[in-house]
């Protein structure tokens, strides 16, 4: 199943009177949608032409491929819609297979299209997982505070990613569902000295609440910025 938050291609007129809109407003958000703006025919300009737009401006522009991975029912799909559209639902349907979400963000002097392969949490779909992951310049692997089990089961992904023997990938082992903290099975520290001793990125978040989302992806970006890889 691939789930892409654009919209249909835009006329051509829409096109000139928003790359004009942005030139005229060089300090606002280049990806920002104007008021007077249908959000549909907004989202499909931003999508189809945020190139074009920063490559007006003299920014560098990177691609780069995502994969979340993890048990069923720790989150991430509900971390993804939090960041690519500031939503959050009580009850989010299990992924089938794979979702696939695109979204675009500014770091430091660079823009990065993230290409975002989430796929299900259902061991019967783990053999589906390396055809998304291979080719990924970062993964992010998610658990769920409140289930050790989850836990376990993240380190069984990080065992996996090791095995592929890719040094450069950018690894990020995420606790989902801070917000939970009663109900928590797996300690902060537990967490944090487990990706430290296996090279990883550490954060806790909360889809809910918003903690720590937009800071993952900011700080995936970056670590593939500042280290050179491309990404």
């Amino acid at each position: 199943m691939e789930t892409e938050l654009t919209g249909p291609n835009p006329p051509a007129s829409a096109i000139f009177y928003f790359l004009v809109f942005h030139l005229i407003n060089p300090h606002s958000d280049p990806f920002g949608i104007p008021d007077w703006f249908p959000l549909q025919l907004g989202l499909a300009l931003r999508s189809h032409h945020h190139s074009a737009i920063m490559a007006m401006r003299g920014n560098k522009i990177i691609q780069a491929k995502m994969v979340l991975l993890g048990d069923m029912g720790t989150g991430k799909t509900s971390l993804v819609l939090r960041f690519v559209k500031g939503q959050f639902h009580d009850y989010q349907e299990s992924t089938i297979g794979a979702a696939f979400f695109t979204q675009v963000l500014s770091v430091n002097e660079a823009t990065i299209k993230f290409d975002i392969w989430d796929t299900a949490g259902q061991e019967r779909y783990h053999s589906l997982a390396p055809m998304y992951y291979r080719g990924a310049a970062a993964a992010v692997v998610v658990y769920d505070i409140t289930s050790m089990d989850s836990f376990v089961r993240a380190k069984n992904w990080v065992l996996e990613l090791q095995r592929q023997e890719k040094p450069n990938l950018i690894v990020f082992l995420v606790g989902n569902k801070a917000d939970l903290e009663g109900k928590r099975q797996v300690g902060s520290q537990e967490g944090e000295d487990y990706a430290q001793e296996n090279g990883l990125a550490f954060l806790e978040t909360s889809a809910k609440t918003a903690q720590n989302v937009n800071e993952l992806f900011y700080d995936i970006g970056k670590n593939g910025i500042n280290s050179s890889i491309v990404l």
